[in-house]
């Protein structure tokens, strides 16, 4: 099937693409193959780079660029690393300590890593021979001297507000576009100025105020699963749509069999804000350990050093294909997410 016809709004002149959805990135649950499809289909698809080293971020970037010719979007985490925190990190295990010896894991044996890195300039210097199109960001803005370079590619700086206050900021820190990020959405919360996750509305509470409240075209993110949300954004200001969830069953996702699982089961109605795979607080389906922990520790190291002492629980329960341990990232709204290519998926939700 040939790709959906075109959509014009201003996000689509910004970006040059044919329609005006931005696939969501979604670390730990793509690669490549996504941002392909969805570019392809006339969408922009995004890689999330924040997991990735730099040796497989250019692999993966060498693989869009030889199977799409279309627009496409990198996307980088810059939060600021924190400074260890030993006391806590062990109190942090020691909450951890029943399940470690449930599934036979020696905590003495488990290392202590970000999970995580920001934008730097060795990431910078690597794209620097790609210029992508577009450059997003997640949790505000790197340092001026990065945004500098990535604007001399003449890549279009995107980033994701979840308050009217955040969108007025990036709009005075020069971004292109602003991705208003509801309370709905899946994966970590975009927040970086005081307030945060208490302060952040939902997705069409928030729109129209960031749409009266900037001068640049601003994307809707967070419970839009479907056509009726898409033209529900746009009928609030919005120039255009971010969609992460409802990618999560497209055989192009490489969203693990636990996860597949959860999302395709009544478990998929339920989520949460929790910080315990983490260390910041992301949405995901209600699983045991939200459950029996609560889904905020106070004891969880920050972002993104909690997900050291939870990632070996997850490794050797989804060997036994239990989700107990697995961050199940998943919106609000699962009821879009359908097991079809990515761009059929793509022009279900621009029809």
């Amino acid at each position: 099937m040939s790709q959906a016809p075109s959509i014009t709004t201003s996000l689509t002149d910004l970006l040059g693409t044919s329609l005006p959805l931005v696939q969501a990135p979604m670390a730990g649950v793509q690669g490549s193959a996504l941002t392909i499809a969805v570019s392809n289909a006339g969408g922009l698809g995004s890689l999330p780079c924040a997991m990735l080293g730099l040796d497989a971020m250019r692999k993966e970037i060498e693989a869009i660029r030889a199977q799409t010719d279309k627009p496409y979007n990198v996307n980088f985490f810059c939060h600021q690393p924190p400074e260890p925190d030993e006391a806590r990190e062990a109190a942090w295990r020691r909450a951890l300590t029943q399940y470690y010896e449930e599934l036979g894991i020696d905590p003495q044996s488990i290392p202590v890593g970000p999970g995580r890195t920001p934008f730097s300039h060795e990431a910078a210097d690597l794209l620097e021979d790609f210029r992508p199109p577009v450059v997003s960001f997640h949790f505000g803005l790197p340092s001026n001297e990065l945004l500098d370079r990535v604007r001399s590619w003449g890549s279009k700086i995107l980033s994701s507000a979840t308050t009217v206050d955040e969108a007025v900021w990036l709009q005075a820190h020069g971004v292109d576009a602003v991705i208003a990020q509801g309370i709905e959405a899946g994966g970590h919360r975009g927040h970086f100025l005081p307030g945060g996750v208490d302060t952040q509305p939902g997705t069409f509470a928030l729109l129209p105020q960031i749409v009266k409240a900037v001068k640049l075209p601003v994307i809707a993110a967070g419970g839009i699963a479907d056509a009726q949300g898409v033209k529900a954004a746009l009928a609030l200001g919005a120039a255009g749509v971010q969609v992460g969830t409802a990618y999560l069953l497209c055989p192009e996702a490489t969203t693990s069999a636990v996860h597949r699982a959860a999302i395709k089961s009544d478990a998929a109605r339920t989520t949460a804000l929790t910080n315990l795979f983490t260390g910041r607080p992301a949405r995901g389906i209600v699983n045991r350990v939200m459950r029996e922990l609560g889904p905020i520790s106070a004891l969880s190291p920050e972002f993104p050093l909690a997900t050291s002492g939870i990632a070996p629980l997850r490794a050797a329960a989804e060997k036994q294909g239990s989700g107990d341990f697995t961050p199940l990232w998943s919106g609000q709204n699962a009821s879009g997410c359908r097991e079809i290519p990515a761009a059929e998926m793509t022009r279900a939700l621009m029809s």
